[in-house]
C-alpha cells in the first residue's frame, strides 16, 4: 500500500465518484432521436445547469429551454435559460420557475420533443402549490419533512400530492409532445419517479401512502395541507395515463455507478475496496455507529475484510432534528462515526454529499480519524454534546476537518469512504 496522505487519498476517491457522474459524458450516451418539430429543454435540480450546458455541447440542432438550479449552482448556457432558486427550503424564485416551466411546455404538438434534465434537489426548487395552497404552505411542509427523519421516498410521495408540477404533471402538461427524461439519481434504489419528486415521471404512490407517512413520522402539517391531501384533488396522474405512453426515461448516473468508479480508483492506487451498499438509509447517527463498528472490527481483528481496505457506501441517511445546531446528514453521520472509532488507530474517513453541499452550509461533509474526538476536546468541543444538539458542522469546523469542494455539477447522493490501513 502506497497511500502517503489519507486525506488526499480520500479526496481522490470522492473525485473519481463525481467524475463518473459527469453530465457531458453521460448525456452524450443517452441522446434522443431528433424530432420533426421543436426541441424544448426543461430541467430542475442541483445538477441541472451543468446538465443543460453539457446538452448544448452535444446537441447539434436547434434547441430552446429553461432549467432551475440552486443558488450558486449555475452554468453558462447560450440557448437554455438558467434560473436559480432556494434549496432546501423553497422560495418565490422557485415558484416563478415552476410557473415558467409549465408555460414553456404549453401548446406543443406530437412532432415536438421535450428533453427533461432532472437531478436531486428538484423537489425544493419546484414549489407549485396545488388548489388553494400557498408558497407558505409548501415551505411549512418542506421544513416539516426535513425535520421528520422520513426517508426521501416518503418525503417525495407527500410532496407530489401537494403540487401542480410534481408526480408526472410537468410531462402531462407537455402532451402530446414526446418527453425524454435524462435523470441523475440521488435516490436509494434509483427509482426515477422519486428523483425531484418526479416532475416528468409518474409513479404508483398514492394519497393513502402519503397520509400513512405523515402519520408514521408524526408530521405536523398545516390544516390547509391536510385538507388538500385528504381530497381527490390531490391524486397524481397514473403511470398508465395515455399522456405518458410515448415518453422515455433514462437513468444516466447513479450512486452505484459512482461507487464502482471510486472502488476502481482505490484499486488503481493499490488499495482493495469493498462496497457495502449504494442504498443505505436510516438515521445518520445510527448508520454512523454501525459503520464505526465495522471499521473497528477490521482495524482490531482484520475481519470481515483484510487490511488495508477501503470501505465504501452510498445512499441517503436522514436526520431527525432534536435541536437547532448547524450541520447536515453527512457531518452528523461522521461525528457519530468519529465517536465510535475514538482512539482506534489506522482509520481515516470521509463522508460527503456528491453535489458538494451537505445540508445548508458550504461544506460537502467532513473528515474523521482516531484523533478527531480528542482534538475536538482540546478545542473546547464536546463531541457527544455536539451530536446531541445536531451541531456536527460546529464540531468539525473547530478542528478544521470540514470538506469544502464547492458545487460539483452533479448529485448521486452521499459517498462514505473509510480507509483502514
Amino acid at each position: 500500500m502506497t497511500v502517503l496522505d489519507p486525506k488526499l487519498f480520500l479526496v481522490s476517491i470522492f473525485n473519481a465518484a463525481v467524475a463518473a457522474a459527469d453530465p457531458e459524458r453521460t448525456i452524450r450516451d443517452h441522446l434522443p432521436a431528433k424530432p420533426k418539430g421543436r426541441t424544448i429543454v426543461i430541467g430542475a435540480g442541483k445538477g441541472s445547469a451543468q446538465m443543460a450546458a453539457a446538452f448544448e455541447k452535444v446537441w447539434d440542432a436547434p434547441i430552446e429551454g429553461l432549467v432551475v438550479t440552486r443558488y450558486g449552482y449555475g452554468a453558462t448556457c447560450e440557448r437554455i435559460e438558467i434560473i436559480e432558486a432556494a434549496h432546501p427550503v423553497p422560495d418565490a424564485a422557485g415558484l416563478e420557475a415552476s410557473r415558467r416551466l409549465l408555460a414553456k411546455v404549453q401548446g406543443l404538438t406530437a412532432d415536438d420533443l421535450v428533453v427533461a434534465l432532472i437531478s436531486g434537489g428538484g423537489s425544493a426548487l419546484l414549489p407549485s402549490p396545488a388548489g388553494s395552497l400557498t408558497l407558505a404552505d409548501e415551505i411549512a411542509v418542506n421544513e416539516a419533512l426535513l425535520a421528520s427523519g422520513a426517508p426521501i421516498a416518503a418525503m417525495n410521495t407527500i410532496r407530489k400530492h401537494l403540487s401542480t408540477i410534481k408526480g408526472g404533471r410537468l410531462a402531462a402538461a407537455a402532451w402530446p409532445a414526446r418527453v425524454v427524461s435524462l435523470i441523475v439519481s440521488d435516490i436509494p434504489g434509483d427509482n426515477p419517479a422519486m428523483v425531484a419528486s418526479g416532475p416528468t415521471v409518474p409513479d404508483t404512490g398514492s394519497r393513502a401512502d402519503a397520509l400513512a407517512s405523515i402519520s408514521a413520522y408524526g408530521m405536523k402539517l398545516p390544516a390547509s395541507v391536510m385538507a388538500h391531501i385528504n381530497s381527490p384533488a390531490a391524486d397524481a396522474p397514473s403511470p398508465d395515463d395515455e399522456r405518458f405512453l410515448r415518453n422515455e426515461v433514462h437513468l444516466i448516473a447513479s450512486a452505484g455507478v459512482s461507487l464502482e468508479a471510486a472502488a476502481a480508483e482505490a484499486k488503481r492506487q493499490g488499495v482493495e475496496a469493498v462496497i457495502l451498499s449504494d442504498a443505505i438509509e436510516g438515521e445518520a447517527r445510527e448508520v454512523g455507529g454501525v459503520h464505526a463498528a465495522i471499521a473497528r472490527e477490521v482495524a482490531t481483528r482484520n475481519r470481515p475484510f483484510s487490511r488495508p481496505v477501503l470501505i465504501l457506501s452510498g445512499g441517503e441517511t436522514t436526520v431527525t432534528l432534536r435541536a437547532k445546531g448547524k450541520g447536515g446528514r453527512n457531518s452528523e453521520f461522521l461525528l457519530a462515526f468519529a465517536i465510535g472509532i475514538n482512539g482506534v488507530d489506522g482509520i481515516n474517513a470521509l463522508a460527503a454529499d456528491t453535489d458538494g453541499i451537505d445540508g445548508s452550509e458550504d461544506n460537502a461533509g467532513a473528515f474523521a480519524d482516531a484523533s478527531t474526538v480528542s482534538r475536538m476536546r482540546a478545542a473546547g468541543v464536546d463531541a457527544k454534546a455536539m451530536l446531541a444538539g445536531n451541531n456536527a458542522w460546529t464540531a468539525f469546523n473547530a478542528v478544521d476537518d470540514l470538506f469544502v469542494p464547492g458545487p460539483t455539477g452533479t448529485n448521486v447522493n452521499d459517498l462514505r469512504a473509510i480507509l483502514i490501513r
